[in-house]
């Protein structure tokens, strides 16, 4: 189930999926320590990299647990996109990922994103000076299209391949559906009809079943996971498992998810500095707790608290009550 990104041989067609706020370096170390195939940075703006804002900078600087790691770009300007992925390339990207899917109004009204597939010449521009800018496999994220009227993915992905990319990765949904309805898996396979490239599908892979059924009706060479990791850092793990063998592996131990998440903690605010990491962690400890007994109420006690030492203490006497049960 090998995939090949250029002259990058990548064992296992499971990835996890850039996204905002999420996939930044502790997410990611974590993710990857669990065989994840490829994990990414969050989307950058390609301006702000070239500018080196300090924020940009951390969110795309890797490190070796990382590998591979790919750095995804969004933007407007050829010049301006292929410029910053020179940049990642020289701070050691393995792979630079282009974004043309993300929905947001901030991204699109900007006209990037996914806008840019309401104007292929000019995405074809970007793709094709970005390739010109690197030595390293350059990939393409995207949508099936604007809206429904507008579904030419199929157009882009062969414009993609015609200037050099390497690999493609849709999101089975158009821009106008935000995350609404149903990723739409069958139609990736008119995406992958059009190219010989490696396609991979994204969009409503919640299951280990789900990885199986997106792959039959897409065609696709590979997933890209996103959400179902939020507080499962291993799940992406137990995907790969699936694909291979059939079976499927139980999540891990409360004692090993408590201690995940004490060091996913640690290491926020290591990256982040105290007080802006505290306030970070609150949606992963969310993650982590959902659907555990008196889980609410954990979590409405974690998201006041202003002490970092509290918080350990408080996940302890959340988690420790849970693993003596089962032990006994």
């Amino acid at each position: 189930m090998k995939i090949n990104i250029g002259n990058i041989e990548i064992e296992n067609p499971v990835f996890l999926c850039p996204m905002a706020g999420v996939t930044d370096r502790p997410y990611r170390r974590l993710v990857k320590r669990f065989g994840a195939g490829l994990v990414s940075s969050e989307m950058i703006a390609s301006e702000a990299m070239i500018r080196a804002h300090d924020r940009t900078i951390k969110m795309s600087a890797p490190e070796s647990d990382e590998y591979l790691m790919s750095v995804q770009l969004a933007g407007c300007e050829p010049k301006t996109v292929a410029e910053a992925a020179k940049l990642n390339e020289d701070r050691g990207a393995a792979i630079i990922d282009i974004n043309m899917g993300c929905p947001a109004k901030k991204v699109v009204n900007g006209y990037a994103g996914s806008a840019l597939m309401k104007d292929l010449d000019h995405a074809r521009g970007i793709l094709e000076e970005t390739v010109k800018a690197v030595d390293i496999p350059v990939t393409l994220k995207m949508r099936t299209g604007w809206d429904d009227q507008n579904r030419n993915a199929p157009e882009l992905a062969h414009i993609a391949e015609d200037v050099g990319i390497k690999l493609v990765t849709v999101h089975g949904r158009t821009r106008n559906q935000m995350y609404r309805g149903s990723s739409d898996w069958p139609f990736i396979q008119s995406v992958k009809d059009r190219v010989k490239i490696p396609v991979i599908a994204n969009g409503d892979i919640n299951s280990c079943e789900d990885a199986v059924t997106a792959m039959e009706k897409s065609g696709a060479d590979g997933v890209m996971i996103g959400r179902a990791t939020y507080g499962k850092p291993w799940f992406i793990s137990q995907v790969m498992h699936y694909l291979k063998t059939g079976e499927k592996l139980p999540d891990p131990s409360l004692t090993v998810q408590r201690d995940l998440l004490m060091e996913h903690y640690d290491a926020i605010l290591q990256h982040y500095g105290m007080q802006a990491g505290a306030r970070i962690a609150r949606k992963h400890i969310s993650w982590y707790t959902k659907g555990l007994k008196n889980s609410a109420e954990f979590r409405n006690k974690v998201n006041k608290m202003t002490e970092v030492d509290e918080v350990f203490e408080l996940i302890s006497h959340f988690y420790d009550p849970m693993i003596e049960d089962l032990a006994a």
